[in-house]
């Protein structure tokens, strides 16, 4: 989906919020997205390929990620079960040093690291920590979460796991740029009938040229990209409403159910009346 996320995560006094996923999260197939918030990622078993903006990364148990601001992210899973603590570091601008650092970490020609292999440093600890504190949601968890994610940066300035932002460059900014312009239109429009030239027009292309620079950014073409995203946004209403089947196929931009189910199954394995009855289960 790669879209700007507008979801708040957690609440405006505590903008931290863990997402837990497998096979049966609606973003197990996690599209391509963005959002202006930090993103801590951990593998719990499996396999996961992660795509930040024009490069990939193998990940398996143990590995941890960190997806930085305004980064346009994806990631495939191969019997994988991950997590994810998304949070907002203008939380901790509680005085002008605080301040920039949180800006530091927004605008900073140099990113954090986006890949940490296991290797049982203090920073994973401190990452397994602040995923358990979060998850057991005990009596002062909100303050021991902010603290641990401090101390997680503590880390980071420390041992200087910085790298050069490889996504400052012109040609980068300008295609990333496009392509967040189309993916923001998908995100809009994707309950109604779009085209290949209503989404090369939003990016500024030819059809013919957009395809190709698509599929390059994304590695899908813009109609898998399409497909999958309104198959993303169907399982969600599949688990959190009674809606019919036909209706929210109608509702996600599919005019034909029997491609719509054939679309789901390709996606997610299993037909949406299945999805919805084990999702029910599992809650």
């Amino acid at each position: 989906m790669a879209y700007y996320e507008i979801k708040q995560h957690g609440t405006e006094d505590f903008p931290f919020q863990l997402y837990c996923v497998d096979e049966m999260h609606p973003k197990y197939n996690m599209a391509h997205h963005w959002h202006p918030q930090l993103e801590i990622m951990r593998i719990l078993s499996g396999k996961l390929d992660v795509y930040l903006s024009d490069r990939t990364y193998e990940g398996s148990e143990g590995d941890v990620f960190i997806v930085n601001s305004g980064v346009i992210h994806s990631a495939k899973p191969h019997g994988c079960v991950y997590e994810c603590v998304v949070f907002d570091v203008n939380f901790f601008a509680i005085n002008k040093e605080f301040e920039m650092f949180a800006s530091s970490l927004i605008n900073r020609d140099g990113f954090v690291n986006e890949h940490f292999p296991k290797n049982n440093t203090k920073f994973h600890f401190l990452v397994d920590e602040l995923f358990a504190t979060m998850r057991d949601g005990k009596k002062g968890y909100m303050l021991s979460a902010a603290g641990l994610i401090l101390r997680i940066f503590g880390e980071i300035e420390d041992n200087n796991y910085y790298s050069e932002n490889v996504y400052k460059s012109a040609e980068n900014v300008k295609n990333i740029h496009k392509l967040k312009k189309v993916l923001e239109f998908i995100r809009s429009s994707y309950s109604r009938q779009i085209t290949l030239e209503d989404m090369a027009k939003a990016a500024g292309m030819s059809p013919k040229y957009f395809c190709s620079f698509f599929k390059t950014m994304t590695t899908k073409t813009p109609v898998e990209y399409l497909n999958s995203h309104r198959i993303e946004r169907a399982a969600h209403r599949l688990l959190i409403t009674d809606d019919s089947i036909t209706d929210i196929a109608f509702d996600c931009g599919f005019n034909d159910l029997s491609y719509f189910i054939k679309v789901f199954k390709d996606e997610k394995q299993i037909t949406p009346k299945q999805f919805r009855a084990t999702g029910r289960n599992k809650q």
